[in-house]
């Protein structure tokens, strides 16, 4: 989505709206807490951060202050939630999906839970923390609990409508939010469904399956490979469990390739997801595109994209290699 240029600027290209998904979902949260007295808010003393801090002044009786203490966490709000709440719990990440693990499996997931387990600064995109707060590994961890549903939000406008969906989901429900400011791709009017993706644009030469910060990057691509007389379909994987199986089968039919691209490592997020369904129903060559197995470094977004393969260029140089094995 874009701005209409100023009568000054009609040479200039447009600036691009951009926002943070941690933004839209305190806002998010409020409009929620607003429609839903049954929703406690827990933060691990990261709320300036991970935006919960809107809520604590709307709902103060409604929010809590767990401290440095995720798996405490954790497990208030699985008391909670036992109790007939609908609990989101906020931290970094690196802390709410690892540090926390244990209790979201044990006192979240086997009961099946209405806990929502809301992680700002995921991905590389944390930029300057570095390595040590780049969760690069919680999709992995968290689509293999049963009862677990996980989503990753592609800007501002999912990200809102996906907390709107959290609101009303019941069970455990892992949403991934970013710290950096990112390119709004959805137009306002945008419905989001848990377990469906949705197609951005069309093509039949290979199909780019994206989440979270990767689908701005994966149009991107889609438009340096239009160059080249490739014509790549950009699906947004938003729900990356259940996933959307019959889109996935209908890509591979159609398109006959698929690359996948993820700000998380390369094995056990969506690529790993989009190859089990592939394997299964209509095998074709797919190219998993994320993390190689090593941590992140320190940098701005901008470079640790570039630096780890996951920028617009990179992305379309890994498609035409891809359009080339198919061939």
């Amino acid at each position: 989505m874009q701005t209409k240029p100023s009568a000054s600027s009609t040479l200039e290209s447009p600036p691009i709206q951009k926002a943070a998904t941690r933004d839209a979902y305190g806002e998010a949260l409020v409009e929620a807490g607003g429609r839903y007295p049954e929703i406690i808010v827990l933060d691990a003393d990261l709320s300036g951060s991970t935006r919960t801090k809107a809520f604590s002044k709307a709902f103060p009786e409604r929010f809590f202050n767990m401290g440095v203490a995720e798996a405490n966490m954790t497990g208030t709000a699985a008391g909670l939630a036992a109790s007939g709440k609908t609990v989101f719990i906020s931290s970094f990440a690196m802390f709410a999906a690892g540090k926390a693990w244990e209790q979201v499996r044990q006192s979240v997931c086997v009961p099946n839970l209405n806990v929502k387990i809301c992680a700002t600064h995921a991905g590389l995109t944390v930029g300057e923390d570095g390595k040590s707060h780049q969760m690069l590994e919680d999709l992995a961890l968290m689509r293999v609990l049963p009862h677990m549903t996980v989503v990753v939000p592609a800007d501002g406008v999912e990200a809102w409508r996906a907390i709107e969906a959290a609101a009303t989901h019941r069970g455990p429900m892992y949403v991934r939010l970013s710290r950096a400011k990112t390119p709004i791709v959805m137009d306002a009017d945008y419905r989001f469904e848990i377990g469906k993706g949705a197609v951005l644009r069309e093509g039949t030469d290979l199909a780019i399956v994206a989440c979270g910060v990767e689908v701005s990057a994966a149009l991107d691509a889609a438009e340096l490979l239009a160059a080249d007389g490739i014509q790549a379909r950009v699906i947004n994987m938003a729900t990356i469990k259940p996933i959307d199986a019959d889109l996935l089968e209908k890509a591979a039919r159609e398109c006959g390739a698929i690359l996948t691209a993820e700000e998380h490592q390369a094995a056990g997020g969506l690529g790993s997801a989009v190859c089990e369904v592939i394997a299964a129903v209509h095998p074709v060559p797919v190219e998993v595109v994320g993390v190689g197995d090593s941590f992140g470094e320190s940098g701005t977004s901008d470079e640790l994209l570039q630096r780890f393969g996951l920028d617009a260029a990179s992305l379309a140089e890994r498609a035409r290699g891809l359009q080339r094995r198919k061939a």
